[in-house]
């Protein structure tokens, strides 16, 4: 069985066969091989995401570096913990770094949260009437697609022509660079739910 630990890089996708499925359970972080289907037929509350390896650096320390940013465990646990929980909020990251190296304030998180999306090193992504999430998974144009019923989140890969993926009918003098597109739905799970569950 594989199991997603330190660092890995990640480009997801729901379009292939069978890949891994990491899924944040209470027993640690463990992955399985299933398709895209059986991936989305397991979300319930919480996040997943198929993946397959980057180009990116595989080591944190250097991948702050890359980014002219200075190297603190702070930052390196913010990166592991986003990269383990996809699309996690901030309160998310928050309690998550706490359980690794103990006191966190919030502002700090807000503080280290804006300095790596500030430098690209992640994405945030804040759908309407939802809180922000950050992920791992940046420098393409993916898109994403949140359950109304339990919150979860998947990332679509580009499905209409070449990045930005979408093409505008008017530009109005423009450079259009990035379109960002939010899929809503029902996941599997809570489409399969018995009403009022």
């Amino acid at each position: 069985m594989h199991r997603c630990t330190g660092f890995d890089r990640h480009l997801c996708a729901v379009d292939v066969l069978v890949l891994h499925a990491c899924e944040p359970t209470r027993a640690g972080r463990e992955a399985q091989r299933v398709t895209a289907d059986q991936l989305l037929t397991k979300s319930k509350v919480g996040h997943r995401v198929i993946h397959v390896s980057l180009t990116r650096s595989d080591d944190p320390r250097q991948l702050l570096k890359d980014h002219g940013l200075q190297v603190t465990a702070q930052r390196l646990a913010v990166l592991r913990v986003v990269e383990i929980h996809p699309h996690a909020t901030t309160d998310e990251v928050i309690e998550l770094v706490r359980a690794e190296i103990g006191a966190l304030s919030k502002q700090s998180a807000y503080d280290t949260l804006g300095v790596l999306t500030d430098h690209g090193v992640l994405r945030r992504i804040q759908p309407m009437g939802s809180a922000a999430r950050y992920e791992t998974r940046v420098g393409d144009n993916h898109h994403h697609l949140l359950c109304r019923g339990c919150g979860a989140v998947v990332d679509i890969d580009c499905a209409v022509g070449e990045r930005p993926c979408l093409t505008a009918a008017d530009d109005h003098g423009y450079e259009i660079d990035e379109a960002e597109v939010i899929y809503w739905g029902r996941c599997p799970t809570c489409r399969a739910a018995p009403a009022g569950a």
